[in-house]
């Protein structure tokens, strides 16, 4: 890899970022009588835009918003310049990364199919939306947050426009917790606003259609698994590279369940288990043969036990070092092409790490890569004590301003022996003393919830 390519995050980023912190910050006490510092905000956003598609209607949507008379419409074009720039950053950061690890991009493949339907519901979606960012962070209520439950139900009953009923049912749950916005000790100003902006353009006709997609087939070879968990969900998301006729090609396969929020770490992996042949091929370090196994146009696979069938052993690290540099990654879908959604696989060798007040770093030549040690859970052996002492990293590589790398395996002196250690070993279940101990004892617990939820449901 050409480290040195990251050096630097890209031309423009952290101008776009500024833009972006201006309006994030007229969002906290609202657009409905903006302030001096709130126009000039607004203004640098539309000068930001005035060379693009979206130019003259960002410029009427500020000139509105200035004037007092905003309307659902003006908001709409607000959040698409704040996403179009963040799509800016996305695509000059990927561009950069593609470039330092030689990496070929497939393109997107062109419109999306017919609208989701449900108007109502996303006219109504959008006119609350409207009133959040009217009233601003500041002056959110238990009565204004509290409008969103019934359309959140019917969102969330409609399966084509499910997607929007759960981040608005996020969203508003963030909100309530918070209300009344006027006694905040601390406003989440990026977060709020990235929530906000993304669903005013999922609520936009056509936004929620379906995208194109296909079936693939080949071997899948797993390179590690990211759990990603939430007090009342959980998903293992696993990163692979699936040989195919047309060649090697980068793709993602994610199992989700719901849990509750006394339920963490290895016990996780207890709800996952329906989904055996992918958890036991990331557990084992074997491969999966994939027949006709339906892909979105963004790499990612819609995983069906049905398609798949268990192959032969494939090291997760041997895979790395001969197909990643080859393996063609897949296009951002349009409304994913935001900074933080930026998660690439990467292996890195020949570094030092270092562990200091700020955490751990790895030093490559021409790079620091801080470790991201909040991202390793502990479901698995992997720790961030084994990433201080490894001598090579598989992993994913983020941005938040600045480039960090989330471990997912490392090679490590484990008792004066160079050892592979993934964070998803237990995924398919324990195979060593350690872990199958934590997981007799995750396996009772999850034992009594069941019970406990099957009487709820009998009654």
């Amino acid at each position: 890899m050409r480290f040195d390519l990251l050096t630097a995050p890209g031309d423009g980023v952290a101008e776009a970022y500024e833009v972006v912190d201006g309006f994030d910050g007229a969002l906290v006490p609202g657009l409905l009588r903006p302030g001096a510092e709130q126009i000039t905000a607004l203004h640098a956003l539309a000068a930001a835009l005035s060379g693009t598609p979206l130019a003259g209607r960002v410029a009427e949507a500020v000139e509105k918003t200035v004037a007092g008379s905003v309307s659902d419409e003006h908001l709409a074009a607000l959040a698409a310049a704040r996403s179009a720039l963040l799509g800016a950053c996305h695509d000059e950061l990927l561009s950069r990364l593609d470039e330092a690890c030689g990496r070929t991009r497939a393109s997107w493949p062109g419109a999306a199919g017919a609208s989701a339907g449900g108007a109502n519901l996303l006219a109504a979606a959008r006119s609350w939306l409207s009133e959040l960012a009217v009233a601003g962070w500041r002056g959110i209520d238990h009565d204004l947050v509290s409008q969103a439950d019934q359309l959140v139900q019917a969102l969330l009953a409609d399966p084509p426009l499910r997607r929007l009923g759960v981040l608005l049912d996020g969203f508003a749950g963030e909100l309530r917790a918070c209300a009344p916005g006027a006694t905040m000790p601390r406003v989440p100003v990026r977060r709020w606003a990235d929530l906000w902006s993304r669903a005013v353009l999922l609520a936009q006709p056509g936004a929620l259609a379906p995208t194109p997609g296909g079936t693939v087939s080949g071997r899948l070879l797993p390179l590690g698994v990211d759990l990603q968990e939430h007090p009342t969900a959980v998903q293992a998301q696993v990163h692979a590279v699936l040989e195919t006729a047309d060649g090697p090609r980068l793709v993602r396969a994610s199992v989700s369940a719901p849990k509750v929020d006394t339920l963490a770490g290895p016990g996780t992996w207890q709800l996952l288990r329906g989904h055996c042949s992918l958890l036991a091929a990331v557990t084992g370090q074997r491969s999966v043969d994939l027949a006709d196994m339906p892909v979105t146009a963004g790499g990612d696979l819609l995983w069906s036990d049905a398609y798949a069938v268990p192959g032969a052993p494939a090291d997760a690290f041997a895979t790395a070092r001969i197909q990643l540099a080859a393996a063609t990654a897949p296009p951002a879908p349009p409304l994913e092409r935001h900074p933080v959604r930026i998660a690439e696989p990467v292996l890195v060798e020949g570094y030092a790490a270092a562990v200091t007040d700020d955490g751990i770093t790895l030093t490559l030549p021409g790079l620091e890569l801080a470790v991201d040690t909040d991202r390793m859970h502990n479901a698995g052996p992997l720790t961030p004590e084994l990433v201080a002492t490894s001598t090579a990293c598989l992993g994913l590589l983020r941005w938040d301003g600045r480039w960090t790398i989330q471990p997912l395996a490392v090679e490590a002196p484990v008792k004066r022996k160079t050892t592979a250690v993934h964070a998803g070993a237990w995924a398919g279940g324990a195979t060593d003393a350690a872990g199958a101990k934590v997981e007799a004892a995750a396996a009772d617990a999850v034992k009594v919830l069941r019970e406990r939820a099957g009487r709820l449901l009998r009654r």
